[in-house]
């Protein structure tokens, strides 16, 4: 705390359009790393940006701007953390600037090139063309060394000035030798290497444009919600309704949604009914029926009555910008597969110039010893040439292993999987926290289910009120409701709420106490009055009776939960109250059973009751009577004696201790608070079959990554020895290369057919 009140800190972001893999973000932290002041710094591979909290008086925006370019990296935006989201489209304009510039240059390259490659083939195949060499030279000089291939050469030489090594070095040192090797040709017979520079570069500069492409692609998630906010709201004022810009609304402020709009903000609706298509938050197509008192979403869709809604939350605290928040932390966090793809990255374009200058070498060294490789790669690969001379073929094969290797694949392998599974999980009211929940969530064996709000609606009703010593129901049900009108719980709202309904006002009460998971008690009318369970009658030592202990044995057989009314410390009676099971519950239990998992339900209530409730919905094992403080212990004992992952689900506030120590803490029905920090599963849709689904989910994902893992390190394990032995000619490697990405890109962009493969839940 003291040094952060002595060195005030700030935090600002940059786009940076070409940090696209693990690989460039790695580059940019460690080089960012080197100054003092830096508190944090945070890569967001899938939004491109990189955010960063540093020391006011020890380091400034434009050093640490300056400090990415110096890496390698053009820098096309900044915004600090005071700017809100909807200033950030300057950072849209600013990829697609990038986007635009990527197109330009793979043109300006690929022109060229194609006229290279048009007069090749002849000047090969058929009779030499006349000033073939000066011809060549002059068209492989704009794709070489102006726009794009300037680019690349400057962002190499800032990056080894700096002491990193990214992909454009690796591009730099396999187009220049060639080109500048071709133009000997003009003073002593040789073999042309300027069509090889020209045709590496081009196919670099194409890549570099798919890459972009596609990569955009995979983000589209974050872009999609960036853009479903409503632009304008219609306001009441003094003068009128009034047409204002979504920015400036202000909590309190009226707002008026005709049927068809999007609703402006999160809010209350305070006049009106309609049906409301929340898609976007919960992936129900369904429209939701609402009326006054409901909340409403943010850019949600209004289908048909006309509302009246009170704005209750605006800018980074709504809805949707939390949603934003969680999947792009989701997007740039970091699974514990990826340690070894960052291990492999951070030491690769090194490794792979000391292995190009080793092929260099050897094959100078010993080119004839290594001949016979070359013969028999010749009977298989028209490429290659066994005749060729000993300088020519090592410098091929060290040109290769520069442009065969690719980082980019392996780099992109974690990240693109993260930021689809992330945008796919999004838009189907899926909120997966990080990295980690996705790869620790396929090894769970054992699922722990709060009662009360997830495997149940949340919302009891009184079925019975049982009087004894005479004592009429309107009077127990009085003094009930009056000891209880002050608190939260979902029990004690049914019991007021039933007291409310019978135009009962509540009594006064005084020396109002509270005990934790039993009940209440206070003074009224000069009467001690206790309300809750049978904890709270032992702990006052009172006798419940046979008869009132047979009554509450029958109203629990239904999966009742009994409350109990003392007077002046004897029982008088006893309210049953029963929450409704969701309507999807038991076939989201069953299908979590046939997933191979273990359920069990963990409970404060008592155990006939939760044991009722359990034989409705399909589950056999049960804890009752747990406090709220005792879930933890609950999920630590299931954790030692199974030994596996342990997950539990609950509301996400009162079962948030629980949640943490999870193994996987899974926050339901979250509805408009999303921000839940005890959760790394956020589900939107209130009810179990989110469970099955963020399930399905994290194992796709994760099975893409390691595909992509797998992918990208064979091809480069077999790819450099293949190039080092002379048997792979450059232009077929950068192609390769090019492919390599792109492949590992549309793999993971298959994870979009995830959501098809949901379960189709019956209603």
């Amino acid at each position: 705390m003291e040094r952060a009140e002595q060195h005030p800190t700030k935090t600002v972001e940059f786009v940076v359009p070409g940090m696209g893999s693990g690989h460039c973000a790695g580059i940019i932290r460690h080089t960012l790393g080197r100054h003092s002041g830096i508190q944090d710094i945070q890569t967001h591979i899938a939004t491109h940006k990189v955010r960063i909290t540093f020391e006011q008086t020890t380091i400034s925006v434009d050093s640490l701007r300056q400090a990415i370019e110096n890496a390698g990296y053009d820098v096309v935006g900044q915004s600090s953390e005071e700017h809100d989201r909807e200033a950030l489209s300057e950072d849209e304009d600013g990829e697609s600037r990038h986007l635009a510039m990527t197109y330009c240059n793979m043109w300006i390259a690929l022109v060229p090139a194609t006229l290279i490659m048009a007069l090749m083939v002849p000047h090969m195949f058929w009779q030499p063309v006349p000033g073939y060499l000066a011809i060549i030279s002059l068209l492989a000089f704009p794709v070489v060394f102006l726009h794009g291939g300037a680019q690349t050469h400057r962002s190499a030489w800032r990056s080894l000035k700096n002491r990193t090594a990214n992909m454009d070095v690796l591009i730099s040192l396999g187009s220049l030798p060639p080109y500048f090797l071709g133009l000997l040709g003009f003073f002593t017979p040789m073999t042309s290497f300027t069509e090889m520079a020209a045709t590496i570069m081009a196919f670099h500069l194409i890549g570099r444009y798919l890459e972009a492409r596609a990569k955009g692609r995979a983000s589209m998630a974050i872009r999609r919600l960036l853009t479903m906010g409503a632009k304008h709201a219609w306001v009441e004022r003094p003068e009128g309704e009034v047409q204002i810009p979504v920015a400036q609304l202000v909590p309190g402020d009226i707002i008026i949604v005709r049927p068809g709009e999007k609703v402006a903000s999160d809010g209350e609706i305070i006049d009106g009914q309609s049906h409301v298509d929340e898609s976007l938050a919960t992936g129900e197509s369904l429209p939701v029926y609402k009326a006054t008192g409901d909340p409403v979403i943010g850019a949600t869709i209004n289908k048909e009555g006309r509302l009246r809604v009170r704005v209750t939350r605006i800018g980074k605290e709504s809805f949707l910008s939390q949603v934003i928040q969680l999947v792009e932390q989701a997007q740039s966090s970091r699974i514990p597969v990826q340690e070894f793809a960052d291990r492999m990255t951070g030491r690769f374009v090194p490794l792979v110039v000391l292995i190009s200058l080793a092929s260099l070498t050897t094959w100078l060294l010993a080119g004839e010893a290594l001949r016979p490789i070359l013969y028999w790669g010749a009977e298989f690969l028209p490429w290659v040439n066994p005749e060729a001379s000993t300088v020519v073929v090592a410098l091929l094969a060290a040109i290769a292993v520069l442009v065969i290797a690719c980082p980019c694949a392996l780099g992109l392998a974690t990240p693109t999987a993260l930021m689809v599974g992330a945008g796919v999980g999004a838009e189907n009211g899926i909120l997966i926290r990080s990295g980690e929940a996705i790869q620790t969530f396929r090894e769970v064996k054992t699922v722990l289910l709060d009662k009360t709000g997830t495997i149940t609606e949340g919302k009891p009703h009184i079925t019975k009120i049982h009087s004894l010593e005479n004592t009429d129901e309107a009077t127990i049900l009085l003094l009930a409701a009056s000891v209880e009108h002050a608190s939260e719980h979902p029990l004690v709202k049914a019991i007021v709420e039933a007291a409310r309904e019978r135009d009962m006002n509540p009594l006064e009460v005084t020396d109002f106490q509270s005990v934790t998971g039993a009940g209440v008690k206070g003074t009224v009318e000069g009467k001690a009055i206790l309300v809750g369970n049978q904890r709270i009658f032992a702990h006052q030592e009172i006798q419940i009776g046979e008869a009132a202990t047979r009554v509450q044995a029958d109203l629990e057989t239904d999966g009742s939960t009994v409350m109990g009314l003392a007077v002046d410390g004897k029982v008088v009676g006893l309210i049953a109250l029963r929450d409704t099971i969701k309507e999807r519950s038991a076939m989201a239990i069953r299908a979590m059973k046939q997933n191979g998992l273990r359920v069990v339900m963990v409970t404060g209530d008592n155990k006939a009751a939760a044991r009722a409730i359990a034989r409705e919905v399909g589950i056999d094992e049960v804890q009752a009577g747990v406090l709220p403080e005792g879930k933890v212990d609950a999920v630590r004992m299931w954790q030692q004696r199974t030994g596996t992952r342990v997950a539990m689900v609950g509301d996400g506030i009162n079962d948030a201790p629980a949640l943490k120590q999870a193994d996987v803490g899974i926050a339901l029905g979250a509805g408009a608070d999303v921000a839940i920090e005890a959760a790394d599963v956020t589900l939107i849709r209130n009810d179990l079959t989110g469970v099955v689904e963020a399930m399905h989910l994290s194992k796709a994902t994760f099975r893409k990554v390691v595909e992509n893992l797998i992918w990208a390190s064979s091809y480069n394990a077999a790819a450099i020895p293949i190039a080092a032995a002379g048997l792979l000619h450059p232009m077929i490697g950068v192609i390769a290369m090019v492919a390599s990405s792109l492949s590992v890109i549309g793999n993971s962009l298959l994870l979009r057919r995830t959501a098809r493969n949901f379960p189709r839940w019956q209603s």
